[in-house]
C-alpha cells in the first residue's frame, strides 16, 4: 500500500552508500526527507542533490536527516556520492520496493516514447514516522529551499 499523508510510514529498510543499511523504525526521533530522482549524474538529479548538500547544515538544525534514492547501483551512487561531495547517504532501489511504497513510478516520455520512470518526488516524516508533506512532479529550482522551510517549521512545532 502506498503512503499516505498523516499517517505512518510502513517500515522499510534498503541498501545504501557508505555500508549501510537504512531502516525507517531505527531513525525514529529524527525527522526524514526522502527524495527520489530519475538518475545519478544528470544535470536536473545534480543540481537537486547540490542544494541539498548546500543546505545540509540547516537541515541538521531542524533535526533532520536527508536521503536520496533512485534505481541507480550502490557502485553508480557511490561515485555520484564523492563526486559532488554529498553529506548524506544515497539509497539503491534496483527492485522499486521504495518506488512502489511512494508511488513515483509514472508514465513518462521522451523523444515521442513511453517508459516508466522515476517521477522527482519528496517526503518528509516526522519524528514518529508519520508522513507530513510530499512534493510530486517536483521541478528543481527552490524545491529545497521549500522542503526545508518545511522541515523547519515541523522541527518548531
Amino acid at each position: 500500500m502506498a503512503v499516505a499523508l498523516d499517517t505512518p510510514v510502513e517500515d522499510f529498510q534498503a541498501p545504501a552508500t557508505s555500508g549501510q543499511q537504512v531502516q525507517l523504525s531505527a531513525l525514529q526521533g529524527q525527522q526524514v526527507v526522502i527524495y527520489f530522482y530519475p538518475k545519478d549524474s544528470t544535470p536536473g538529479c545534480t543540481t537537486e542533490g547540490q542544494g541539498f548538500r548546500d543546505h545540509y547544515p540547516d537541515f541538521q538544525a531542524a533535526n533532520t536527516l536527508v536521503f536520496g534514492v533512485s534505481r541507480d547501483s550502490l557502485k553508480s551512487h557511490e561515485n555520484f556520492k564523492g563526486k559532488q561531495q554529498f553529506p548524506f547517504e544515497l539509497i539503491t532501489d534496483k527492485d522499486e520496493a521504495l518506488c512502489q511504497l511512494f508511488d513515483v513510478i509514472k508514465l513518462k516520455k521522451l523523444y515521442g516514447k513511453e517508459y516508466l520512470g522515476v517521477d522527482r518526488s519528496t517526503f518528509l516524516i516526522d519524528k514518529h514516522g508519520v508522513l507530513r508533506k510530499e512534493w510530486r512532479g517536483v521541478k528543481v529550482p527552490g524545491h529545497v529551499e521549500a522542503v526545508l522551510a518545511a522541515a523547519q517549521a515541523l522541527h518548531n512545532d
